[in-house]
């Protein structure tokens, strides 16, 4: 009896506690993701990266302007024979030469590369753009698959509560019937067994349970150690319709959307190599300062001042065939582009197909699942009447009580699957939202 009440007292203990800790609903946990989420906080910046680049400087569009000065002085003994003969000779000779000023170097057209570029640099950005909400998504996707696991470990902590204390009640029955006499004590080891096995089953739970907080505190990158519960409850959308799935999946599957950037990218790659074949102008301006001295010569100081300009020209006439070669290779590159974007819809409509099916089965399975629970509850509750009045035996009442168990559990276990199918029909569609 004094281990009986132990138990009962920690398990009021347990309940208290759980009352007492914050609430987090799955709304809150997949805000906490978007804020806090690692792998997300690396696709936002790799998509800042993105943006930061696309830019009409980076694609070659604008000029440079650079300034520059040269200042080069020198001490020498020098030695100068005219040609009249004479011979000028002067030790620790000064000289120097002074150049500065500013130049605008222009490519005006490059075979059009440099638009083709422009448009690349903004393709990138929708692909990074694309890459952040597929793990977005993913994110999401891990966050309430794991929010409902938890859901499902604490109504199954509630179902071996509630068995846990029917075992007891068992138990004390079974000693009290054994005091007048009216049972073996044989029926009361039985009874202590099956309450330390309901007990045992409880800490295993418990266990799995503790883990399952700290993997979803993870995965939201916070403390691992932060206490919360979660709703007990399971609401499924049992509205979904293959049909609007496939069709919003085909608009934005952020996979697939990738996919076909992918193949932008690659013909705007082939666009900026064609652009090899027509030529390439640039035109250069200038403003230059110029002064030099010289201790020893002709001139023995000069100064110049004043606008350079001027343009040139080239073009590709001849190359060993390498224009040729990158232009094929960039073809093969559209093509191979094609054929996954082919691949992936094909694998998009494959998943959506299982996955749906899977979902009606598991809508199905719930509905069976919740009337089993109902009809175990009621023979539960006629056996356990039956038991204390001694008409049924032992094991008939361990087996109705266990029969009540399970279904709670496989009632648990239905709708979380149930729910993990939406979650997954509803990620393939790139609609998974909260």
């Amino acid at each position: 009896m004094t281990s009986c009440k132990y138990i009962l007292l920690l398990l009021l203990f347990g309940f208290a506690k759980t009352n007492a800790q914050q609430l987090l609903t799955v709304e809150d946990a997949v805000k906490i993701a978007l804020e806090n989420n690692y792998e997300i906080k690396i696709a936002s910046n790799d998509l800042k990266i993105d943006q930061a680049n696309v830019s009409s400087g980076n694609a070659g569009m604008l000029p440079v302007v650079t300034a520059n000065v040269v200042d080069n002085n020198s001490i020498q003994n020098s030695s100068q024979t005219r040609s009249d003969g004479t011979i000028n000779k002067l030790d620790n000779a000064k000289n120097n030469s002074l150049n500065y000023g500013v130049a605008l170097d222009w490519t005006i057209f490059d075979g059009f590369r440099m638009f083709a570029k422009y448009d690349q640099l903004k393709a990138l950005q929708q692909l990074g753009a694309a890459e952040l909400r597929l793990t977005i998504l993913t994110k999401i996707g891990d966050v309430t698959s794991t929010y409902f696991d938890l859901v499902q470990q604490q109504q199954q902590l509630a179902a071996l509560d509630t068995t846990l204390v029917i075992s007891n009640q068992r138990l004390e029955l079974a000693q009290n019937r054994f005091t007048i006499g009216k049972a073996s004590k044989l029926e009361v080891l039985n009874a202590e067994v099956d309450l330390n096995t309901d007990t045992t089953n409880l800490l295993k739970q418990k266990e799995l349970y503790a883990n399952t907080k700290i993997l979803l505190n993870q995965i939201l990158a916070r403390d691992t150690k932060t206490d919360f519960k979660v709703i007990d409850y399971f609401i499924v959308d049992d509205k979904l319709l293959l049909q609007d799935l496939t069709t919003l999946a085909e608009k934005q599957n952020p996979e697939l959307e990738a996919q076909i950037i992918n193949q932008k990218v690659a013909e705007l790659q082939l666009k900026q190599i064609r652009a090899g074949r027509y030529p390439t102008i640039r035109v250069n301006t200038g403003y230059n300062f110029a002064d030099s001295q010289s201790s020893l010569g002709f001139t023995t100081q000069s100064s110049a001042r004043g606008l350079v300009y001027g343009f040139s020209a080239t073009m590709n006439i001849f190359d060993g065939f390498y224009q040729n070669r990158n232009e094929k290779i960039a073809k093969i590159q559209i093509e191979n582009s094609k054929i996954v974007i082919e691949q992936q819809t094909q694998n998009l409509y494959a998943q959506l197909g299982t996955s749906y099916q899977t979902y009606i089965t598991n809508l199905e399975l719930s509905k069976l699942e919740a009337k089993n629970e109902d009809i175990a509850k009621q023979n539960l509750d006629i056996t356990l009447d039956k038991f204390r009045i001694g008409t049924i035996t032992t094991l008939e009442f361990r087996t109705a009580q266990l029969n009540y168990v399970n279904a709670k559990v496989r009632n648990s276990n239905a709708q979380y699957q149930a729910k993990l199918s939406e979650i997954a029909l509803k990620e393939l569609a790139g609609n998974l939202t909260f």
